[in-house]
């Protein structure tokens, strides 16, 4: 059960049926089926953008970002899917702050729903830095389906570790 490290605090009926698909070589066609296509947000520039639309239409009082961007050196497999970071330093008399998100770069090439998931779970950390009720809260009123396509990424990690990368996608 070691190849299915993304989902192993699920349900043991939950990972049987994860298995079932693997067996029968129906774990990518599920993901196909239900996520057909990748996004067109491949750039830094557009990604800054598209986060900075989806933190004004729903946590307006956030401080602002000052980078966004694909990250080529986030190991997805045994690291993280994005990052945040808050920095802050004092200038003169003033304290100044930098808030950045960086996105593991295979995400330019996966459905918007992952990538929308991943912007959600970062964002969220500017308003609840633990992974609580409160957190996940906000990620659902981000992204109703947010738990969904949580699990839906996980698959997607397993059928990638297991298997490589999906070609449609890219």
């Amino acid at each position: 059960m070691d190849s299915l490290k993304y989902i192993n605090h699920y349900s043991e009926s939950t990972k049987k049926q994860v298995l079932e698909l693997i067996s029968q070589n129906k774990l990518a066609y599920y993901l196909k089926k239900k996520y057909p296509s990748a996004h067109n947000v491949k750039t830094d520039k557009a990604l800054f953008g598209y986060v900075n639309e989806l933190k004004a239409s729903h946590i307006k009082n956030a401080p602002p970002l000052s980078k966004v961007l694909y990250d080529g050196k986030i190991n997805v497999i045994h690291n993280a899917l994005g990052t945040h970071h808050f920095i802050s330093r004092v200038q003169g008399a003033k304290l100044k702050s930098k808030n950045e998100i960086r996105i593991a770069s295979m995400f330019k090439s996966a459905p918007l729903e992952f990538l929308e998931m991943i912007v959600v779970h970062e964002l969220s950390h500017f308003k609840e830095k633990e992974h609580n009720r409160a957190f996940y809260s906000l990620c659902e009123y981000m992204q109703p389906s947010y738990h969904q396509v949580e699990f839906d990424l996980r698959l997607y990690l397993t059928q990638m570790e297991l298997f490589g990368k999906m070609d449609e996608w890219n």
